[in-house]
């Protein structure tokens, strides 16, 4: 957890933004972004020098050569605010910017790197640069959980909804689900809508608090950092933020892919993940010619969250798990293709869960009502019983504040579902239970827990009309009494 003091050196850092006239949220994220991998680039080549020195061999693939050493964090935060701004705006003859050097650094430097297209210095004087570089210099990121935490305050500082239909997905949600879908070692995760890349986050989270014990494997820790984890965005600021977020958590080289997961252009990704974690656009519509083809043949429609289910039955292995949110609108939509995807994942392969959840999940960024949807692909069916939660609370006010309340269902949501046995018995007025695949199909498949759940209506026993006539005389009589009362002290 990030402390009182880190919170408050990030809200300082943030204020200073703000009132030095950088006011969109994402704009802040990313350029404290670019200033946190530039102090990294500067760390990272001065414990590579410290290594050289102790082996006396020359340093190898210097991120920095012998003329740029002022580009390096330790040397310009020492410089006045104004030779420090032209360090990165103005490049002298034949050199580049401290900005231009980041953008150029190239592989060694990590994932994050490989995005740099697009990047765009945007901090406007060097008064407001040579404060932001100096407070960030003074917050100690020493270690992978420290650095993880920080970036993830910093992410939940955006207050509202981006362009494109983005926004954060609630941490506490985020980690349910992982922990309801239990990765497992050997997994090939994705996510395909990745944004800040919060769920490939948390799934590593997952494995450093549940499975510390795999980090002691090379091999394990090889395919930790290079191969688990893919994230696919097609927004350029989105996937720069991701990629700092997933190497702040430790994971170094994640495959992240810049494309649009629905267009044609990512076709060629099928049955290649065990897992897939996301919450991925609706509301929005497309144009079918923007949409790959083989989509279309599963559910002819121009609805996103359609659309990417069908995408993720595709990008899955058979016997990949899946837990996605979607709209409540896709689990009893009356359209052929809202019918047609609920009937592929549940008559073709095996719907596990549905958790419905309130509507005031998301604020402030919207108040759409929505579920989680866990199912696994075995491309032959397999569903037997669908297990149905009614989440009322998760912790937080369902208003704009979110603020802390003690009801919370997340924690019976996890112990009920890891522990289905005991779920047979229920009955359909519990919080959880469990409906049988023919009953969902003899329903025309609608999956809307409404629909199945049953209703207790307490009997409320009232006064006879008569009995209740007196209790009023009896009212208008002590109300009269009192106003004689009032009027007799008036008078006196």
């Amino acid at each position: 957890m990030i402390t009182g003091d880190l919170r408050s050196q990030i809200d300082k850092i943030w204020e200073s933004f703000w009132t030095g006239g950088v006011s969109n949220p994402l704009t802040v994220i990313e350029q404290f972004t670019y200033l946190l991998f530039i102090r990294r680039l500067d760390e990272t080549q001065l414990l590579a020098e410290k290594k050289a020195s102790l082996i006396k061999k020359p340093l190898t693939n210097s991120i920095y050569t012998k003329d740029q050493q002022d580009l390096r964090w330790s040397s310009f935060k020492n410089k006045d605010p104004q030779t420090m701004f032209d360090l990165f705006t103005k490049a002298a003859r034949g050199k580049v910017t401290v900005f231009e050097h980041m953008k150029d650094v190239g592989n060694e430097a990590g994932v994050f790197a490989q995005y740099m297209k697009g990047a765009t210095f945007m901090i406007p004087t060097p008064r407001l640069l040579d404060q932001v570089v100096q407070m960030i210099d003074k917050i100690k990121m020493e270690d992978r959980d420290t650095k993880g935490d920080i970036y993830e305050y910093l992410l939940s500082k955006i207050a509202s909804a981006g362009t494109n239909g983005q926004f954060r997905t609630p941490r506490h949600i985020i980690k349910m689900m992982v922990e309801m879908i239990e990765p497992k070692k050997t997994d090939t995760i994705c996510d395909p809508s990745c944004g800040t890349a919060g769920f490939l986050v948390a799934a590593g989270e997952y494995m450093h608090t549940k499975h510390a014990d795999w980090f002691l494997e090379k091999g394990f820790r090889e395919h930790y950092n290079s191969k688990m984890f893919t994230g696919v965005e097609f927004d350029n600021t989105m996937l720069r933020i991701g990629a700092m977020n997933l190497q702040l958590h430790g994971i170094e080289s994640p495959k992240l892919i810049s494309k649009d997961s629905l267009s044609e252009s990512n076709a060629d990704i099928r049955e290649q993940f065990t897992l897939i974690l996301a919450n991925p656009p609706f509301k929005g519509a497309l144009d079918s010619d923007s949409v790959e083809s083989s989509l279309l043949k599963v559910v002819d429609t121009k609805k996103t969250e359609l659309l990417f289910l069908a995408l993720m039955l595709r990008m899955l292995k058979k016997g990949g798990r899946c837990a996605v949110i979607i709209p409540d609108g896709v689990l009893f939509g009356s359209s052929n293709a809202h019918k047609k995807i609920r009937q592929e994942i549940i008559e073709k392969n095996k719907l596990e869960a549905i958790i419905s959840m309130p509507s005031g999940v998301f604020k402030p960024y919207a108040g759409v009502s929505t579920a989680v949807m866990l199912f696994t692909k075995t491309g032959s069916g397999g569903t037997d019983k669908v297990w149905f939660y009614d989440m009322q609370a998760d912790g937080l006010s369902l208003d704009d504040k979110r603020a802390e309340i003690k009801d919370n269902d997340i924690p019976d949501i996890l112990k009920r579902y890891h522990n289905q046995d005991a779920e047979v018995k229920r009955k359909r007025t519990d919080k959880s239970f469990l409906v049988p695949f023919k009953e969902i199909k003899a329903n025309d498949w609608d999956l809307s827990i409404n629909k199945y759940k049953e209703v207790v209506h307490e009997e409320v026993n009232y006064s006879l009309p008569s009995k209740i006539i007196k209790e009023i005389k009896k009212l208008d009589q002590d109300r009269f009494n009192a106003l004689q009362i009032l009027e007799k002290l008036l008078n006196e």
